[in-house]
């Protein structure tokens, strides 16, 4: 356990990954989103504004998780850490900084709730779909899209690293042309309302479940991949 704690120290070192790009991409797309209520707001447009700015800091997280191996996976193996401790330490230094994020996201969002929309209705955290089912669902929300996000990055990089860019990029491509054969067959059976209304009766906690088992994958097959993979 110590060595795995070793990991952590280690990523944490580049604190620039883990720490200030994500607070710097959540800042700067929370002050350009205010600006823009503010700026709709003197429009005397008043009714309720929601913006997709919080999305930014999350989808970093895929970035987040190609660096945390590209990065440091080679250093590891020099200092004679095994892939196993490597890769659980990794894993457990994504979940903290998802933690830390997801606390700011939820702490915002009640910000927002008690000053109403910071004074023009306006809401960055607080969006309603997420936010149906209390604070509670929306912190495990954040937290899954953050760590979903890390392993989907971090499983390419494992592909990377074993196998090369060609086999990367067809394998992203099989994942595109797989996804475009699920929308054709949808749209064959016209069953775009039955898929709509699926996904509308989840809720963000049962969409966090999902997304938390197809992490768990991903991340299991990184981990079958991580072992044969070259420095």
């Amino acid at each position: 356990m110590s060595r795995t704690l070793n990991v952590v120290r280690m990523q944490l070192i580049n604190k620039q990954t883990y720490v200030w790009v994500p607070l710097l991409v959540l800042g700067g797309a929370f002050v350009l989103t205010l600006a823009v209520y503010a700026m709709l707001q003197n429009a005397g447009i008043t009714g309720p504004k929601y913006g997709g700015g919080a999305q930014a800091p999350l989808w970093y997280f895929c970035v987040v998780g190609v660096q945390a191996l590209t990065l440091t996976f080679p250093f590891s193996q020099a200092m004679s850490v095994t892939r196993r401790e490597f890769y659980v330490g990794t894993l457990l230094t994504a979940a903290l900084s998802a933690l830390a994020l997801a606390i700011v996201f939820v702490v915002g969002g009640l910000i927002e709730s008690a000053t109403d929309g910071w004074g023009m209705n306006g809401y960055f955290f607080s969006l309603p779909w997420i936010w149906e089912g209390g604070p509670a669902a929306a912190g495990v929300f954040y937290f899954t899209f953050a760590m979903f996000v890390f392993v989907a990055g971090f499983w390419a990089a494992t592909i990377y690293k074993r196998f090369g860019s060609v086999v990367l990029t067809a394998v992203l491509v099989g994942i595109g042309a797989l996804l475009v054969l699920a929308m054709f067959i949808v749209g064959r059976f016209d069953a775009w309302a039955q898929v709509f209304t699926w996904f509308a009766s989840q809720g963000a906690f049962g969409l966090s479940a999902w997304g938390l088992l197809v992490a768990a994958i991903l991340a299991g097959i990184a981990f079958v991949t991580l072992r044969r993979a070259v420095p």
